[in-house]
């Protein structure tokens, strides 16, 4: 009799142990499902006004709108965006704390300042943003037309000409310095802490050649200060027609934006993570946001989840090696 009562109560038990793990599964299933049931957390890496932080509360106003709860932007600058990004990897993966991330945070800093972050390992990336392309400009005076011209006139000075970029590890210093080095060109780098005093000291005369953000040179462009010779996007730019893509003269390796990304803590469910990334990329396609996105120059992108992931390593790929040799000269 007692061991039947103790065989009876242990299957009870476990029936009771399976009837528990099925309800507390299914609660998980559906909070996945129903979420987002309270406000999310967006951390931009960067100070506010940047493109990250464009990016950031212009997709973040669209899933406020779309998902019916508030998508929060918290600026947290500092370390080339990884103090931001690593907050945001150490908060619990359930969707409700996210991170602008992007080239610069996620592939060149790591790599640069030897943090300890590993971009694939520490996050889940849901969705490609996209961002600016780099444009490459000299001051206006100098008699240079063309990049075929530029690489001339740099041939014919005995001790090469400065260049500037808006920073050590920049996108834009990884583009000037594989094009400087794919010439063998005497381009003396100048860094700069910004494209503005960067852009300030080329209309000046301190420096003769940039690499920078189309969105930080494009009003002086326009004004006829700084000359435009090429653009690192994939294809030309309806608003100037007569600046050529590299890849159009023979520069493929140098088609690149300053891309941004939304993404989380690693391990986060993938049915928030797919869930987001459709909506992400119905805001991206939205006429508001294209229409805020041209002003900004900023290009938008579209890929599911696991081809965003691929790109992502294969940027890691691309320029980790050029990222590390900067890192000896630092």
């Amino acid at each position: 009799m007692y061991e039947k009562s103790v065989r009876a109560c242990t299957r009870l038990g476990m029936s009771l142990a399976i009837f528990g793990w099925l309800a507390a599964s299914a609660i998980t299933v559906s909070a996945q499902t129903d979420w987002p049931q309270r406000p999310v957390k967006i951390v931009v890496p960067y100070s506010a006004g940047g493109t990250a932080d464009t990016m950031g509360r212009l997709i973040g106003d669209y899933l406020s709108r779309s998902l019916k709860q508030p998508f929060i932007i918290e600026n947290k600058g500092g370390a080339g965006g990884t103090l931001g990004s690593m907050q945001a990897a150490k908060a619990a993966p359930d969707g409700y704390t996210l991170v602008v991330s992007g080239i610069g945070s996620h592939v060149i800093a790591p790599i640069l300042f030897g943090d300890g972050v590993d971009a694939m390992k520490d996050f889940t990336h849901i969705a490609l943003l996209g961002g600016p392309p780099t444009v490459f400009v000299v001051n206006a005076e100098l008699p240079i037309k063309d990049l075929r011209g530029f690489i001339a006139y740099v041939n014919a000075s005995p001790t090469g000409i400065s260049w500037g970029s808006p920073g050590l590890g920049t996108h834009a210093q990884l583009i000037g310095s594989l094009f400087a080095e794919s010439k063998k060109l005497n381009l003396v780098h100048i860094t700069y802490k910004g494209a503005g005093p960067a852009v300030m000291d080329l209309i000046g005369g301190q420096i003769q050649a940039g690499f920078m953000t189309l969105r930080s040179a494009a009003s002086h462009i326009q004004s006829g200060k700084l000359r435009a010779l090429a653009l690192t996007s994939s294809q030309p730019l309806k608003d100037y027609p007569g600046v050529p893509t590299f890849e159009e003269l023979g520069y493929p390796k140098l088609t690149a934006l300053t891309w941004f990304s939304l993404s989380g803590p690693a391990a986060m469910p993938k049915d928030i993570v797919d869930k987001l990334n459709v909506e992400v990329r119905k805001g991206l396609r939205s006429p508001a946001i294209q229409n805020q996105l041209k002003i900004e120059y900023i290009q938008a992108q579209d890929l599911d989840a696991d081809n965003f992931n691929k790109f992502f390593k294969a940027e890691i790929e691309q320029w980790s090696p050029l990222v590390s040799s900067l890192k000896k000269v630092k």
